[in-house]
């Protein structure tokens, strides 16, 4: 389709999640004409499916609530969530630079109608820096994705980017496969990639990481890499593709969105809920926060350490329950990629009460036996033999009874460190191995420009969100999110201040 010059758009944005619609509203509210692509059908990316935690530091929640902090402070605890290995890996100067300016990306946030609860604490941060949007992730989406359309902004949907036009070595476009037509699409100040990580390419995920973890699949079906074949494509320098969050073990979604996911999340519904939130007793909030958790986090590795066994859908142990990440690997390979933790007596008595909890969102909430089969009836069973266990889940009852008494005889599997028994049994599942998030992405200056091999800037080529992490290692709840904010509202204030 050709376009006058009048027409054609300062800037081209490729994906819309998060970062992607951010930065689209950034440079909308500073006059830049913006075309945003997105190969899905609707917007929202992994930001869409998240919780929604912001974790920020010098805020104004904090402020109101006595709690004295600053993003250097912020930084030296960022740095330990990850191992140290994985640490020593990371751009902790870029990070820096980001968290200083989280909380001025909050207040932008909140000035469309967001609202957020918190701060709440999560170790090893020191002091509560945690800010959970209301009511989920997608609020995000609906705020930012009505405020670029007031704006004057252009999405075109169901448009998979297949590769950068470049002029003279600068990057002046792409072309775009649009419901199964192919054009060119040009900007006058630059391409910003905003496509996500590549938690589902198993292919990058087996160059990368190594063969042994691609079946192992991302917990969003569409991050296939996208900007980060890009930006190989025009000699672009990618960090830290080998570090990813995960493999671990998620129970399967709920066969229907959750209460959560059900609420309203347009701005005004958002600014109503917001205001009345104050209003609500704590024991609500804390019952729709352990709603969340049920649905959002991952059971525990000390679960298995405890002696709870793994079995696929034939009642057969498969791994040596121990032995982490290779029970994650080995789960992946199972029939239809899922296994179950099945849970005998004395197990499920361990974890009914503090300090044994299936899963945490630490310091806020946590989640017991009796809350999963009360809240997540798809994925927790309990009965009081292992023959209606196995009819409750079709499984095959002999073979399960085998495997809680550990006389199944295969290679690979080391004997169990006791029998399984009792007269009160429990089986969570079915779980799966995932990615939750790739550390991996394209170098990148302060400015958001993507680095060439060398080092130099690749003129007209910008990346955000999971596409430009810079090295950076993001690990903790709610930093992924505020850099997908922060550097897409940054970049726009980047690209509305450069010369054409």
């Amino acid at each position: 389709m050709d376009r006058s010059v009048a027409d054609i758009p300062d800037v081209i944005i490729v994906g819309g999640g998060g970062s992607g619609i951010a930065a689209g509203v950034s440079c909308l509210e500073r006059g830049l004409k913006v075309l945003l692509l997105e190969k899905q059908p609707q917007l929202g990316g992994t930001t869409g499916i998240a919780v929604g935690s912001f974790t920020a530091s010098g805020t104004r929640h904090q402020r109101r609530n006595n709690i004295d902090d600053n993003s250097r402070d912020h930084n030296e605890d960022a740095g330990r969530f990850a191992r140290s290995d994985v640490e020593a890996a990371g751009n902790c100067e870029l990070r820096e630079f980001f968290l200083s300016h989280a909380a001025d990306t909050l207040d932008w946030l909140e000035a469309m109608g967001l609202r957020f609860h918190g701060p709440s604490p999560e170790p090893p941060n020191r002091v509560p820096r945690m800010h959970n949007v209301i009511p989920n992730a997608k609020a995000y989406i609906s705020a930012l994705h009505m405020r670029f359309l007031r704006l004057g902004g252009h999405i075109t949907t169901n448009a998979s980017v297949a590769g950068l036009l470049r002029t003279d070595g600068r990057v002046t476009g792409v072309t775009v496969d649009v419901n199964g037509i192919q054009r060119a699409e040009t900007s006058k100040r630059g391409v910003v990639l905003a496509a996500g990580d590549y938690a589902n390419n198993a292919q990058m995920i087996a160059e990368h990481k190594g063969p042994t973890f691609a079946a192992v699949e991302g917990i969003n079906p569409d991050a296939t890499g996208d900007g980060h074949r890009l930006v190989a494509s025009v000699g672009g320098q990618l960090r830290n593709m080998s570090i990813t969050y995960g493999p671990e073990f998620r129970f399967v979604p709920p066969p229907r969105k959750s209460f959560s996911q059900l609420l309203p999340s347009n701005p005004a519904a958002v600014k109503l809920m917001g205001a009345l939130l104050p209003l609500v007793p704590k024991f609500v909030i804390n019952a729709f926060i352990k709603r969340l958790l049920v649905t959002w986090q991952h059971p525990e590795d000390a679960l298995l350490d405890d002696g709870a066994i793994l079995v696929n859908k034939h009642g057969r142990r498969f791994c040596d329950e121990l032995a982490s990440s290779d029970r994650e690997i080995a789960v992946a390979n199972q029939p239809d990629k899922v296994a179950w933790i099945l849970l005998d007596e004395a197990i499920i008595k361990r974890y009914s009460q503090w300090p044994h909890f299936i899963s945490t969102a630490p310091e806020i909430a946590y989640a017991y036996v009796d809350d999963y089969l009360r809240l997540r009836p798809d994925v927790a069973t309990a009965a009081g033999s292992l023959e209606q266990l196995a009819a409750r889940r079709n499984l095959p009852p002999t073979e399960l009874m085998a495997a809680a008494a550990g006389t199944q005889k295969f290679d690979g599997v080391p004997q169990m460190k006791r029998a399984l028994q009792g007269n009160r049994w429990v089986l969570l599942g079915p779980v799966k191995s995932y990615f939750t998030t790739t550390e991996g992405g394209a170098a990148i200056d302060t400015s958001f420009r993507v680095l060439d091999r060398s080092g130099a800037a690749i003129t007209g080529l910008y990346a955000i969100g999971q596409n430009g992490l810079g090295g950076q290692i993001l690990w903790g709840h709610g930093l992924h999110i505020a850099w997908a904010m922060t550097s897409g509202r940054l970049v726009g204030k980047v690209l509305a201040e450069m010369d054409e």
